[in-house]
Formats: C-alpha cells, sequence, structure tokens
C-alpha cells in the first residue's frame, strides 16, 4: 500500500468520533468550546523592559486593559497558567495558553516555553513554564514563586458520576528526549527524557474538620499522558473508574492519591487556601462533592518542561 495513502487513512480515521463517544450522551462543560476570551493588556515594569503583552482568560469575550488582577468572568469555571506576577514591585506577565483555529473551529492552545526575563540589560533570567488549563481559579497577582499549588483552587463544586470525559485533542510533540529545568534563580539544567503532556479528571468527596483542614476520598480517576505527537482526535474518550483502581491492570503510579506535595489546594469554611489531603479511595458507588478537569503541556513539577510541547484541546464534555 502506498505509504502516503496510509498515512492520509490515519489521519482521516483520527477525524472520526468513536463509537463508544457517540453513544455517550454529552454535558458540556460551560465555556468549554473555547469560543469565547478574555484578552488582557499587561505593561510589564520598566526593570524588565517595559513590555506590553495580552494575556487571555476562558470567559465571555471582553477586553480589560491595564495591570489587574484577574478573577473568573461571567460564570466561566475555568482558570489558566496565564498570570499577572508582582514579585518585590516588579510586573511580569505570562501567556502560554490563547485561542487558536484548529480544524475551523477556535481551540485552546497550551505551549510549553521559556520566559525570558532581561533586567536593565545585565541579568537575564529563564523560566521554563507550561501551558495549563483547569476547573477552578488562581489568585493574582502572584507575590512569589514559592509554592505553585498555593496560588490557585482547584476543582469545582459537583455531585454527577459521568462516566468519561471526552475532548477534541492534538499534541505536537518535540523530537529531543530531553526536558529543560530552569526556575529563573540558577542556570539553566538539560535532563533525560521528553516531557508529556496530560489530561485528568479527578473525582472527590471532599470534607472539613473543625480545624479548617480539607480532606476527600478519590471518588473517580481518569488520567491520560502523551508521549508522542498525536494528529487531530475528535471525540476522545478518557474513561472514568471509580473506587480503589491500585490493582487495575492500566493503573500508574501517577494516577495515585494526591497528599503532601502533590495536594492541591482548596477554599476552606475560613476562606483562607489550604491543601486537600487525599486520604484513600471512596465506595466504587459513592457521589462526588467536586470534579478536577485539567489539561497540559506538561506533566512534570512546576519549571520543569520540554520546549516547543504543545496540545490544542477543544470541546471538553463529560460523557454519560
Amino acid at each position: 500500500m502506498n505509504k502516503r495513502f496510509l498515512a492520509a487513512s490515519i489521519a482521516a480515521l483520527a477525524l472520526i468520533p468513536s463509537a463508544y463517544s457517540e453513544s455517550l450522551r454529552l454535558e458540556p462543560i460551560k465555556y468549554g468550546d473555547f469560543s469565547n476570551w478574555v484578552s488582557r493588556d499587561i505593561t510589564e515594569s520598566k526593570v524588565i523592559g517595559g513590555k506590553h503583552k495580552t494575556v487571555y482568560e476562558i470567559a465571555p469575550t471582553i477586553h480589560i486593559a491595564g495591570n489587574k488582577p484577574y478573577a473568573n468572568q461571567g460564570g466561566s469555571p475555568w482558570a489558566t497558567s496565564n498570570v499577572y506576577a508582582k514579585v518585590m514591585g516588579v510586573v511580569k506577565a505570562s501567556n502560554t495558553v490563547s485561542p487558536a483555529k484548529i480544524n475551523g473551529n477556535m481551540a485552546a492552545k497550551l505551549e510549553a516555553k521559556m520566559e525570558e526575563v532581561k533586567v536593565l540589560g545585565l541579568v537575564n533570567m529563564d523560566v521554563m513554564v507550561a501551558g495549563s488549563i483547569f476547573l477552578g481559579r488562581v489568585y493574582e497577582p502572584i507575590t512569589s514563586t514559592k509554592g505553585p499549588f498555593s496560588k490557585m483552587e482547584m476543582g469545582i463544586p459537583y455531585t454527577k458520576r459521568p462516566k468519561a470525559l471526552v475532548y477534541d485533542i492534538r499534541v505536537d510533540m518535540p523530537a529531543a528526549d530531553t526536558r529543560t529545568k530552569s526556575t529563573g534563580f540558577s542556570s539553566k539544567k538539560t535532563l533525560k527524557g521528553r516531557d508529556n503532556a496530560e489530561v485528568y479528571v479527578l473525582l472527590q468527596k471532599r470534607w472539613e474538620d473543625k480545624d479548617g483542614n480539607l480532606f476527600a476520598q478519590r471518588v473517580g480517576t481518569g488520567r491520560e499522558r502523551y508521549a508522542a505527537s498525536r494528529p487531530f482526535t475528535k471525540g476522545h474518550v478518557l474513561p472514568i473508574h471509580y473506587g480503589d483502581i491500585t490493582k487495575k491492570p492500566f493503573y500508574k503510579p501517577w494516577m495515585g492519591l494526591l497528599s503532601g506535595e502533590k495536594a492541591y489546594y482548596a477554599r476552606n469554611s475560613k476562606g483562607k487556601l489550604v491543601p486537600v489531603e487525599e486520604v484513600g479511595w471512596a465506595p466504587e458507588n459513592a457521589t462526588p462533592t467536586h470534579v478536577l478537569v485539567m489539561a497540559s503541556s506538561s506533566c512534570g513539577v512546576p519549571f520543569i518542561g520540554t520546549e516547543g510541547l504543545t496540545v490544542y484541546i477543544d470541546n471538553i464534555a463529560f460523557g454519560f
């Protein structure tokens, strides 16, 4: 068979939703079609060059001028890794998530890239940042690079039990089998092995103790990593598995419980951001209280990634 014909056939098949996704009843996540975007104009401090940057958020289409902290607009449940930072009085903006056309539709483009900071032309700092979108909120302005999870609230209230997360996706993976570690405060390091893109959906049953600490049981898990380029795939299905999955054949350590340094944060009843410690697996028939959904051009720790790794994602929905 002609190789070009074979490649074209494979690409064409990737555009067709799977039979399973067509059998599901879809419940779109609000603004998960990425047709509407907020554009923000942020001017960085003169000491680092005074650049004017456009930063995007997923919400009803409006334009925000000026260096203003952003909070979710129009009832949008989505937050991004795009941030307005003000560290020791110095303003910096980062934009790794942006709108992009793919197959004629507006989608979210998530990029892993190096943010450069030049101080009066004397000091050069590079920071590796990944493009991520998630259900939750970021609290701006960011005032330090320590404990990045503590600056964002992960997850939203949700009590349903979907079978899957369904979405359109394309992954562009660089050929280099390396990652870069760069925090801006030390020299860049090249690490072996390429980063992976990632999408996940996690269902939790949360509660709070008398001291305001938050805990959770893991109700449902769907987590997938992409180690290679992937052509545009419409209606990709990420199954959600309920209960303790540690003995299942598909289980990987990175699907496990999130606690300690891996714990994400949420606001308690006192209005304080605290870690949500996952302390166990819920029974298979448990009802969740919250859902976490994230897509990212990285699956590692902050400030480590493969430059150029890009994810296009669109039409995110729960499947029942």
